[in-house]
């Protein structure tokens, strides 16, 4: 596998987790973008949005996807849910490699992320249910039109996150291009 697979959706739909196996099961490497980003910038996510704004972490964000799709050419990406809707950067994955999108309900997008660990997500931390499931519904309308990009959408539901079916649809694209 020469072409990177990007992983795209909505916080708490298994990018991270859905990825690593996925990269364990093609035996190639599996990348974060947000830890990567967090490794060039130094510090961590929240304290980006908090000290530079939102419009100054999209532009590093965008950066640091064409960084690491540049170092590692051959691996899994599991992106921030954001990503794909700033500076082109769906467009950019698209063309770059394969691009997944991990499809989950709001309902059950609201159940992992108020759960165990929930104080670590900034983006629901302090919030009650119902203004997370407030979010995710407006967030997910946004951001739709890219995840809805992506040359396959993904949906898996189970707590095994069981990625054969996956592998699967991902060497049937890639033999078709």
């Amino acid at each position: 596998m020469s072409r990177p697979i990007f992983l795209v959706g909505m916080p708490g739909a298994g990018k991270s987790t859905i990825g690593r196996k996925l990269a364990a099961t093609l035996e190639v490497p599996f990348h974060d973008l947000d830890d990567y980003l967090e490794e060039k910038e130094g510090v961590p996510i929240r304290e980006i949005f908090a000290t530079r704004g939102e419009v100054y972490f999209r532009q590093a964000e965008a950066s640091a996807l064409r960084a690491l799709t540049e170092e590692a050419p051959g691996s899994v990406i599991a992106t921030g849910g954001g990503a794909p809707c700033f500076h082109g950067s769906m467009d950019f994955m698209n063309r770059q490699g394969t691009t997944v999108y991990l499809k989950v309900p709001v309902d059950v997008l609201l159940e992992r992320l108020t759960g165990h660990g929930r104080e670590h997500r900034p983006l629901v931390a302090g919030k009650s249910n119902e203004e997370v499931k407030e979010f995710l519904t407006v967030t997910l309308a946004n951001r739709i039109q890219f995840y809805g990009a992506a040359h396959i959408t993904y949906q898996n539901l189970t707590r095994e996150r069981d990625v054969t079916d996956l592998c699967r649809l991902i060497a049937r694209l890639e033999t078709m291009c």
